[in-house]
């Protein structure tokens, strides 16, 4: 199936029409015109001979040779004007000729606005009505009304044509001014694509190493909460029985060791394969916190006391990980720094929070000194509450003791 030719094809062939019509109008005019009487005198037939090339070359001129660069909209009246002039001579020397005088139709539109159109319309249907009536009417009256009749119906034709192709060419430009416009968008719209591409690409690269380094964090904390603290106990312990002179406190502070070795290793096993604390497999939350607590005040030989308040239920394995891991944290720090006689830990269940607090009696310090490069125990117990929304909040004096209160969100276990 061959394309519909386009709008610029379309008005090339319109433009090339008029040079076919002027041949057909000329074969068939000149072959009747004795039986029309457009051949005698001599003298008409031979102004009908000569005006043919003469508007062949007017037209000529004006398609062919002038560029459509070049023509303007006044120089395009005056040749609509000059060959509507030359079509009206012929067809008063040959009506046979109105044939060609047609093409005034077909281009009134391109020339003239909207009333210079109208009368160029008429002054078609005019030259049009004198082909058809046989000539202008001499002497008779039904002759003259037979033009005057024939005029009116080519101007309602020509009125209804050019009414009917004036509204398919404004439909057509508001159609080209919407695709003109469809395009537009769709250049905007690839464009804003290509940026949510780059865009997403840009993100997906940025949450890749936001993951990579949340990872690097949690696997520090992590070593630093479980393996770390072990070994720092199993060193103790060890430090601790070359100190001792009787046989039984050696062999009970090498048992220590041995123990805290053995839960590091458990914890370095559980990491490697989920990384849930090994004291939550198997208890409650508020049970390990308990078992946490009176081991850690075995080791250390110090009063502590573990309590909860409200009433306990599951949370998120996330949640009471960190809440476990900041309690550890918050303890080791007691029994490398405070020099306390009594810890109390607080586990609270509120209805949209679980709160822990840590508190001893010990030797305090100045929250406004700066922590040491190397320490990492409050700086890792406050990464823990950040990565949940929660906060973690540090009240100490010197002197007067140091209190951790750690507030998370208390999700369920479902909770995504």
């Amino acid at each position: 199936m061959t394309a519909p030719p386009t709008a610029e094809q379309w008005e090339r062939w319109l433009s090339r029409l008029p040079f076919p019509t002027l041949a057909v109008a000329t074969v068939i005019a000149l072959a009747a015109a004795p039986a029309v009487g457009a051949s005698t005198p001599s003298a008409r037939l031979l102004a009908q001979i000569a005006l043919v090339p003469v508007t062949a070359l007017v037209m000529w001129w004006w398609t062919v040779r002038r560029p459509a660069g070049e023509r303007s909209a006044s120089t395009g009246r005056v040749y609509y004007g000059v060959r509507t002039a030359l079509a009206l001579a012929l067809t008063l020397l040959n009506p046979l000729f109105c044939i060609f005088a047609w093409v005034g139709y077909i281009d009134a539109y391109d020339y003239f606005g909207r009333r210079g159109r109208w009368l160029a319309l008429g002054v078609t249907a005019f030259i049009m009505a004198i082909g058809q009536s046989g000539g202008i009417p001499v002497g008779m009256s039904w002759h003259l009304a037979l033009l005057v009749g024939l005029f009116g119906v080519n101007f309602l034709l020509a009125g209804v044509l050019s009414r009917y192709s004036s509204i398919v060419f404004e439909s057509n430009e508001r159609r080209a001014q919407e695709i003109t416009e469809l395009e537009a968008l769709n250049d905007e719209l690839e464009l804003a694509l290509a940026e949510n591409a780059r865009l997403q690409a840009t993100v997906v690269a940025q949450a890749r190493e936001s993951g990579v380094q949340q990872e690097r964090q949690r696997l520090a904390r992590e070593i630093h909460d479980t393996i770390a603290q072990s070994l720092a106990g199993v060193l103790a312990q060890l430090q601790a029985a070359q100190e001792e002179a009787e046989p039984a406190a050696v062999k009970h502070r090498v048992d220590r060791a041995a123990a805290l070795a053995r839960e590091g290793l458990a914890e370095a096993r559980r990491s490697v394969m989920d990384l849930v604390p090994a004291p939550l497999s198997a208890a409650t939350l508020e049970d390990a916190i308990s078992t946490l607590v009176s081991s850690w005040a075995a080791r250390h030989e110090i009063r502590a006391e573990a309590t909860v308040v409200g009433e306990a239920r599951p949370l998120h394995p996330e949640v009471e990980a960190t809440v476990l891991r900041i309690a550890q944290e918050a303890l080791s720090n007691v029994g490398k720094h405070a020099d306390a006689g009594r810890v109390a830990v607080t586990l609270t269940y509120d209805e949209d929070e679980v709160i822990l607090d840590v508190r001893d009696d010990g030797v305090g310090f100045d929250p406004s000194h700066a922590a040491q490069p190397t320490s990492f125990g409050l700086r890792g117990m406050r990464q823990r509450a950040d990565r949940l929304a929660g906060v973690l909040e540090v009240e100490a004096a010197p002197g007067a003791g140091t209190a951790v209160s750690a507030r998370l969100p208390a999700l369920g276990r479902s909770a995504a």
